[in-house]
């Protein structure tokens, strides 16, 4: 259904048993946060706050908690989304189905803007930041943070709603050097619209004006995180996934998402930056303090009964990971029909999404060879490291699957397909390196701020091991408190190793362990048996705390003409270093008075 505000959907929750009232006053300093957390963890309702300590207007979580209540949200609208994304994949499907393509229109005529300068209900009353809910998640964050913003900006040349960009970048409120109620942090990653936005106002020598929206009906938040094919307008998508026109108008020279329950706007002046974070980010980890740009608070607008959106991010899977799945199920191959030869693609969630990339594209350049090896693989991979957001993608595992009648390979499949890679890869030849270069704006495992590695390992042609399905002992013998992962890999203890004393342990052994006791990788961590406890574990620490260009060996190593290969297992020191920003973890005082209240509550 279309939902004309935030509320109406939240009522439409609560109508259907998917929504829960906080009705105690709840401190926005860590205990609104613990409750999400807790509830978010056993799959339940969205939580209204009805009472929120020091601001007189409501708040609201856990909206997209599920996929399950997100395709719910949107049951109306996701057929015609689905519909009108398969027709910009394949234009002839429309040609050749004119009917069913018919049916689609309405949706396409909702992705039409409406500018209505009379219907501003979201400037029903002017605040101030310090009136907001003032929500910090996590002990050591810098502040408050908007965390399901909407933020707006126009191209300085070619300015209008046509051009502009409306994208999901946090918003630190209060702490640090801001001053309350004038100055607000603005925090955006590599890759983001905002960015080139931002580089044409600079040019210009004229500050970026800025709207942030929060609330509004819930299509315009996930339209913020949508990754649209180039050309297409996120309040495009907007309309058509609310199944109404995205509304909005100017005031003061800003534009006005007229829908929202709540409009900060203001202006970004060439250079002027102040420190912003820390902030617990969904790597699991904080980011750190950083210079980012400052906005000039110019006015906080509210309706009348304003709900404040928000989420919690912290070590996934969190509400974001529902954001992921939805807009997996919207766009099915969309994304990889972009890129020649791509068939599958899966940004890992668990692993923090950008760290590990898993793929399947296609193997046709040499179908005369018998000798089989990655070729066109390459070729994909470089393509996916120069496309949008992929392009932060710090491991890339790809495939071309040669699958017998009746079986199937997936990449949300993911022990089956470590599995599959594992068997094929030949270690001596299939790891590519790019070092130097930029990272993940979240990624602390590089060498600063926005810089480090990336690696491509690539695998293709029939098995040429079988995988060890429990410690060895030939990795007993040598190396103490080893622990069985998952076939082909095992997880060593950091206290009495390093890779350089893995190496010298194992020197000489490097083609028996690979090719007839089956181990693969060998990772270093700080506690091997809880690495071993779960998959989960080895997404998260495996690949998180990786440089690949500094943390990355192998057992009888060596480099031939600047090629990088080794005899044996691969090696991951995969534990925490000095320079890396710390994990995330609760505040147990708080967590002890969030019992008490979820008591009441059956949580």
């Amino acid at each position: 259904m279309a939902y004309s505000s935030l509320e109406a959907c939240l009522l439409d929750l609560e109508q259907n048993g998917q929504l829960i009232r906080i009705k105690e006053e709840v401190d926005p300093y860590l205990e609104m946060a613990s409750i999400h957390l807790r509830i978010h963890e056993q799959k339940g309702p969205a939580i209204l706050f009805e009472k929120v300590k020091g601001s007189k207007f409501r708040a609201v979580s856990n909206i997209f908690g599920t996929l399950e209540r997100s395709e719910f949200i949107f049951r109306k609208t996701l057929p015609q989304v689905k519909q009108l994304i398969a027709m910009k994949i394949d234009p002839m499907a429309a040609i050749k189905n004119p009917l069913k393509s018919l049916a689609a229109l309405p949706a396409a005529l909702n992705a039409l803007p409406n500018k209505n300068p009379f219907k501003q209900p979201v400037v029903y009353e002017e605040i101030n930041i310090s009136d907001l809910p003032l929500i910090q998640h996590w002990p050591m964050d810098g502040g408050a943070f908007v965390t399901l913003p909407q933020v707006y900006t126009e191209d300085a040349d070619k300015p209008g709603i046509g051009n502009a960009n409306l994208g999901m970048y946090r918003i630190q409120l209060n702490g640090n050097d801001y001053i309350l109620n004038k100055e607000i942090g603005l925090h955006y990653q590599l890759h983001r619209g905002i960015g080139v936005h931002q580089t044409k106002a600079n040019l210009k020598g004229q500050p970026l004006k800025v709207s942030c929206f929060i609330g509004g009906p819930p299509a315009h938040s996930v339209a913020a995180v949508m990754p649209l094919p180039e050309g297409m307008s996120e309040m495009n998508f907007a309309g058509v996934l609310a199944g109404k026109r995205f509304g909005y108008t100017y005031k003061d020279g800003f534009c006005i998402s007229t829908d929202a329950d709540f409009v900060i706007t203001g202006e970004v002046f060439p250079g002027e930056n102040k420190p912003e974070g820390p902030f617990g980010d969904h790597l699991g980890y904080y980011s750190l303090q950083h210079p980012f740009p400052v906005m000039k608070v110019h006015k906080v607008y509210a309706k009348k009964n304003a709900i404040w959106a928000f989420t919690v991010v912290g070590r996934p899977p969190q509400e974001d990971t529902s954001f992921g799945e939805l807009i997996h199920a919207m766009t099915g191959d969309a994304v990889s029909n972009e890129i020649p030869g791509l068939k599958e693609v899966h940004a890992v969630d668990a692993a923090g999404v950008h760290p590990l990339l898993l793929a399947i594209g296609s193997e046709r350049y040499t179908p005369f060879l018998e000798n089989k090896a990655p070729a066109e693989l390459l070729t994909i991979a470089n393509h996916i490291l120069g496309t949008g957001q992929l392009s932060l993608a710090k491991f890339v595992w790809i495939t071309a699957p040669q699958i017998k009648k009746g079986e199937s390979l997936s990449t949300h499949d993911v022990p089956t397909f470590f599995k599959y890679m594992m068997e094929r890869m030949d270690l001596k030849r299939d790891v590519h390196f790019y070092t130097k270069t930029t990272m993940d704006t979240l990624d602390y495992s590089g060498e600063g701020l926005n810089e480090g590695s990336k690696v491509v390992m690539a695998a293709y042609g029939d098995p040429k091991r079988t995988l060890c399905e429990s410690v060895p002992s030939l990795i007993s013998t040598h190396l103490d408190n080893a622990a069985f992962v998952m076939p082909g890999v095992i997880a060593i203890n950091a206290q009495n190793n390093t890779i350089a004393s893995v190496q010298e342990k194992l020197k000489g052994l490097g083609d028996t362990l690979l090719n007839q006791e089956g181990v693969f990788m060998l990772v270093i961590t700080e506690d091997a048996q809880w690495m071993a406890a779960n998959i989960q574990n080895f997404l998260w620490a495996g690949f998180t705390r990786v440089n690949p260009s500094h943390d990355i060996d192998g057992v009888d190593a060596f480099i031939e003409k600047k090629h990088w290969g080794c005899q044996g297992p691969i090696i991951f020191d995969s534990t925490i270093k000095k320079h890396h920003a710390p994990p995330v973890l609760k505040d147990e005082a708080v967590e002890k008075k969030v019992d008490a209240i979820l008591a009441k509550y059956g949580y």
